[in-house]
């Protein structure tokens, strides 16, 4: 009798070291990622530098714009930015139709009345992020990328004429037209890049650190994308 219940008892302890060993690491796992803050100069140190590759690249490798953040409010990304952004919101019809609204491009200090006059800028373009380690992403991560919402220096709503004259560019060659809101750009940049754990090249490392050392106050914020 008295094996018996030993045997038991040692049973039970086998079934329960798992349980007790798995917590803490499920725990870990659940938890989310911290977020980083540093100066704009320690930040833009942080970037790996390589040589940028557009081999293979096009638009289509990153699917955008996608149903949202909510897939149910019948908002593709681009519609969603607008509102999130929109200083004046927009009336919202039939199948996320906008009308109405006011937006602040802060790349060249425009309000604009007019949604279709507004682009959703990617901060680091499509193209450059291939360029900098996304052809090496699955394409759910590409898509993932394309229409992050999860952190507000990924995607902005700016002029579209704007927009179109940065293109693919970075800041060794584009800046905002404004000069005042250069610190706030190099910072978004920056932070997007970290966030997404893309590369730079020696030119535009090079324009990043001139500019932080202009900007000594900008901090940036990142978090890690998962």
């Amino acid at each position: 009798m008295i094996k018996n219940l030993a045997r038991r008892s040692a049973a039970l302890l086998l079934a329960l070291t798992p349980l007790a060993v798995s917590t803490p690491a499920s725990a870990a796992q659940a938890a989310p990622p911290a977020a980083a803050v540093l100066p704009l100069a320690d930040a833009v140190d942080q970037l790996p530098i390589e040589v940028e590759d557009r081999t293979g690249y096009t638009r289509d490798s990153f699917k955008h714009w996608n149903k949202g953040l909510n897939a149910t409010d019948g908002c593709h990304t681009r519609n969603e930015v607008l509102l999130s952004e929109a200083i004046e919101a927009p009336l919202v019809g039939e199948r996320c139709k906008l009308t109405g609204g006011r937006w602040f491009s802060y790349y060249d200090g425009r309000t604009l009345t007019d949604a279709t006059d507004v682009d959703i800028d990617h901060v680091v373009p499509l193209a450059e992020s291939w360029d900098s380690g996304a052809s090496a992403w699955t394409a759910t991560r590409r898509e993932a990328y394309a229409n992050d919402q999860d952190a507000t220096t990924s995607l902005i709503a700016v002029t579209d004429r704007v927009n179109q004259a940065k293109a693919d560019r970075d800041p060794a060659e584009w800046m905002p037209p404004l000069p005042d809101v250069h610190c706030r750009y190099v910072g978004e940049w920056t932070a997007t890049k970290l966030r997404w754990g893309l590369a730079a090249d020696q030119a535009e490392v090079d324009a990043l650190k001139v500019y932080a050392e202009a900007c000594e106050s900008t901090v940036v914020h990142y978090t890690a994308a998962p």
